[in-house]
């Protein structure tokens, strides 16, 4: 008995390791874009607005391919929809690499963004059906940490490949990692089919007809939309906020990434497990409240030392990675298992929408004065701390009752 629980934990522990590592080259390959622009820009001869779309082409793409796959997904092995959209986006990730040219390195990010859509819904969906709710903030907080390691690790190395070599290599990086990957998935990841209903009459839109008529899935899709929204609205212009408008040196600002990504990736698992302990819905909401007060003290500092910029910064990086990590755990348990595929696919589409709209909303609020200063980034915070108090309203009358019921479980 002792022999097989051991068995089982190493296998979970596999499956999680797995899982994450996916997860890390799919939030490389996406986040080395950005810091790639005083590369391909003259390289390709290309314009800001041209390299914009080139960043955009993979969000945008991204999201459609999550809202039409919520069609079919249900229907397959999540095992088999995951091991093929993963071949497909590193396809894309390496045809990046190798592209000649700008119209052809734009048709391999739209390759990407298509089947690299797919990866986190099926990611998150694999998770919550493979762990219970009592223990999914735990698992979601392990796997999310990939983002933190790829903040910390991953563009950092990434970057320095293309100083050493040239704007290629860190696609060629991600792209050679994720075949090293794929043989284990084949082996380690099990077969998912408990959800699969074969039921000739039903829709293929069923999953958006069980959106549509059930207010509890609409309302979990606008919380999710939200959070994005609120998370991501300062965070385009808080290189420039530093640099034009308290006059901290370019070199400084890598290290508030650094510093950042370390203490989410220490919060992805020490909150995650506390949720486990003392309720999913406790930890989001002491995490929406802390990290509102941070956004209104970042958007709004005065020009302070610079250990006093890396505590605020660290600060706002914990409290957004436990309101990420309690929230998707949450949102995972909101559909019955046949349909949480779909989904989360909805789900991922409509964080991707959420990223959208809060660059455009911001990007509308900010404006340059003398070249240099930032006007309105203060607003910026103010109108992210509304969109994010909203968020917690509406999670607390989504899942107030399902915190209770999981305790009430673990209880007993």
């Amino acid at each position: 008995m002792l022999d097989s629980l051991k068995l089982k934990i190493s296998h979970d522990r596999q499956i999680i390791f797995l899982l994450a590592a996916i997860n890390f080259t799919h939030i490389l390959d996406f986040m080395i874009m950005m810091p790639l622009g005083n590369y391909l820009m003259p390289y390709f001869h290309i314009s800001p607005s041209q390299f914009s779309l080139l960043v955009g082409s993979y969000t945008l793409t991204a999201a459609i391919s999550g809202f039409v796959a919520a069609f079919f997904v249900d229907h397959f092995d999540r095992k088999k929809i995951l091991i093929n959209a993963f071949i497909g986006f590193l396809i894309g990730t390496i045809a990046c690499g190798l592209a000649p040219s700008f119209p052809l390195l734009m048709i391999a990010r739209v390759i990407a963004g298509l089947f690299g859509g797919l990866i986190g819904a099926q990611v998150l969906s694999i998770i919550s059906d493979l762990f219970g709710y009592e223990r999914r903030g735990a698992a979601m907080g392990a796997v999310m940490s990939s983002f933190a390691v790829a903040s910390i690790i991953g563009v950092p190395f990434a970057l320095y490949l293309a100083n050493l070599i040239s704007w290629h290599a860190p696609f060629i990086l991600v792209g050679v990692l994720g075949i090293a990957l794929v043989p284990m998935l084949i082996r380690y990841i099990p077969s998912m089919t408990d959800h699969v209903v074969v039921d000739n009459k039903n829709s293929k839109f069923k999953a958006l007809e069980e959106i549509i008529q059930n207010p509890r899935q609409l309302y979990a899709l606008f919380f999710s939309l939200l959070l994005m929204m609120g998370h991501f609205m300062i965070i385009p212009f808080v290189n420039p906020y530093l640099e034009f408008n308290k006059g901290y040196s370019k070199h400084f600002t890598p290290l508030v990434y650094l510093i950042g990504g370390l203490s989410s990736f220490g919060a992805a698992f020490v909150l995650g497990k506390l949720s486990d302990r003392i309720g999913k819905l406790n930890v989001f909401t002491y995490s929406v409240l802390f990290s509102s007060i941070i956004v209104m003290v970042i958007t709004h500092m005065p020009k302070v030392h610079l250990l006093v910029v890396l505590l605020f910064f660290a600060s706002w990086f914990v409290a957004s990675t436990g309101r990420a990590v309690t929230a998707q755990a949450m949102l995972s348990n909101v559909p019955a298992t046949n349909l949480r595929g779909s989904f989360m696919s909805f789900n991922s589409c409509v964080q991707q929408l959420g990223t959208s709209f809060a660059s455009f909303l911001s990007g509308m609020m900010v404006t340059q004065e003398n070249g240099t200063i930032l006007k309105g980034y203060g607003m910026v915070g103010i109108v992210s701390m509304i969109v994010l108090l909203l968020a917690l309203i509406i999670g607390r009358y989504l899942f107030s009752s399902m915190d209770t019921k999981s305790t009430m479980l673990i209880s007993e």
